[in-house]
């Protein structure tokens, strides 16, 4: 057995699915044109800079001689490994990816992948709400992903109907105010 083996925890290769929601099974991997841009955009940054560039150190640090107490080459395998799995993970979801434009759908008030809804809660709040990719997820910028609860919720539904969704905080109903379908940004 090696000391590597010994010494670092074992590496799940799909470590990082457990960080990202999984694709229900079945279904495709749905993403805008502005999320597989990102996604490619990362794997290629990846592919071609971040990862030649760290070869090259491992190499360095490698021709400094022992390898066990070189933190160089031991912390640059380590990124590597890291890296390629990064690079598999990103592959996979550009493999499964089925692009839909939002901006190029005809205009409908139901709500489908790719929707920007305006809904309104009971005390007269409104908030607005994108329905992404599951790797598109920004809440902070209103992007929720179409398995989300409420976009789950919201999907198929039209302008003027209640939704009620299970929300962290309890049972909720919400009534779609607006829906359009437009370029992210």
């Amino acid at each position: 057995m090696s000391k590597a083996s010994i010494n670092e925890p074992p590496q799940d290769e799909d470590e990082d699915l457990e960080r990202v929601a999984p694709i229900p099974a079945g279904a495709k991997n749905y993403l805008t044109p502005q999320g597989y841009a990102r996604l490619k955009g990362e794997a290629l940054r990846l592919l071609n800079q971040e990862r030649p560039e760290l070869v090259r150190v491992i190499a360095w640090a490698a021709a400094n001689g022992d390898r066990s107490e070189n933190a160089d080459y031991i912390y640059g395998k380590r990124r590597l490994r890291e890296i390629d799995r990064r690079i598999r993970f990103l592959t996979k979801r550009l493999d499964a990816a089925e692009v839909i434009d939002p901006a190029a759908r005809e205009h409908t008030d139901q709500v489908f992948f790719g929707a920007t809804v305006t809904v309104a809660d009971d005390q007269g709040g409104e908030s607005t709400y994108s329905i992404v990719g599951i790797d598109e997820v920004d809440v902070g910028r209103g992007r929720i992903s179409w398995i989300s609860p409420l976009a789950r919720a919201l999907l198929k539904r039209r302008e003027g109907d209640q939704v009620a969704f299970k929300a962290p905080g309890g049972d909720q109903v919400l009534e779609i105010v607006k829906v359009e379908y437009k370029e992210l940004l």
